[in-house]
């Protein structure tokens, strides 16, 4: 099996001396290397051309957490706790959601991940889930927790190919986000479920390899189950 290059979305901060950088949570790197796959930073501010030129060269893409999508996107006003938004971050990951739909291109998404995908093929989410999902449980476990704390489980499926990669059908996840989907894009499946049934994993059916995850397996890659997933993406990118 040949190493393939998986292509890691990043997002914009700046450094102790306040100049803007591009980053990634180095567990993402991490774990994808592990998996057997060779991670490569995708950088945001590229002009559609070179995006695609980049594209051509890699076998796969992750879409990462971060920041919010922008509610305007997806026809919902902001409210305040809508934060970290970066339109030129959006503009990059549709772009790229786009190409890897019509090309047949492995991805996996992660949190932010898994909301961008669902609103780039025309999904909407919640802004902010506690005060718009009915019965909705506490889902931002952050900053107050550990990464790996593991606050619910998720009804997976169990038949579906996630839990074919898993092994498991109720797993414990971390949580460390404060939307969720809200309309279900009219391509994907649902796959899991948290206990107040927002939706925790999507699937792209017919493609390679389409799937998104809402929590963040990268900081959980000491569970079995999460390394399975992580090896699964490789794999399917590699072939």
């Amino acid at each position: 099996m040949k190493t393939p290059l998986i292509g890691l979305t990043t997002y914009r901060t700046t450094n102790e001396a306040g100049n803007p950088i591009l980053a990634l949570g180095e567990n993402y790197v991490r774990a994808i290397s592990q998996a057997g796959g060779l991670p490569i930073l995708i950088p945001l501010g590229l002009p559609d051309g070179q995006l695609d030129g980049l594209l051509a060269r890699l076998d796969g893409i992750l879409f990462s957490g971060g920041g919010d999508v922008a509610p305007v996107i997806f026809g919902m006003e902001p409210v305040p706790q809508v934060n970290g938004v970066d339109p030129d971050r959006d503009r990059v990951e549709i772009h790229l959601i786009h190409s890897a739909v019509s090309e047949g291109l492995p991805f996996l998404g992660i949190c932010r991940g898994l909301q961008v995908i669902n609103v780039a093929l025309g999904g909407t989410l919640y802004t902010h889930i506690l005060d718009q999902h009915p019965q909705a449980l506490k889902h931002d476990y952050y900053p107050d927790w550990k990464r790996d704390h593991l606050p619910h489980t998720v009804r997976i499926a169990p038949q579906s190919r996630l839990s074919a990669i898993l092994g498991v059908t109720e797993p414990g996840v971390n949580s460390l986000h404060h939307q969720g989907i809200r309309d279900l894009a009219p391509e994907l499946q649902p796959l899991a479920w948290a206990p107040d049934d927002l939706i925790e994993a999507i699937e792209l059916p017919q493609h390679p390899f389409g799937l998104a995850v809402q929590w963040h397996p990268e900081w959980l890659t000491s569970h079995a189950p999460m390394r399975a997933l992580f090896r699964a993406f490789v794999e399917a990118a590699a072939k």
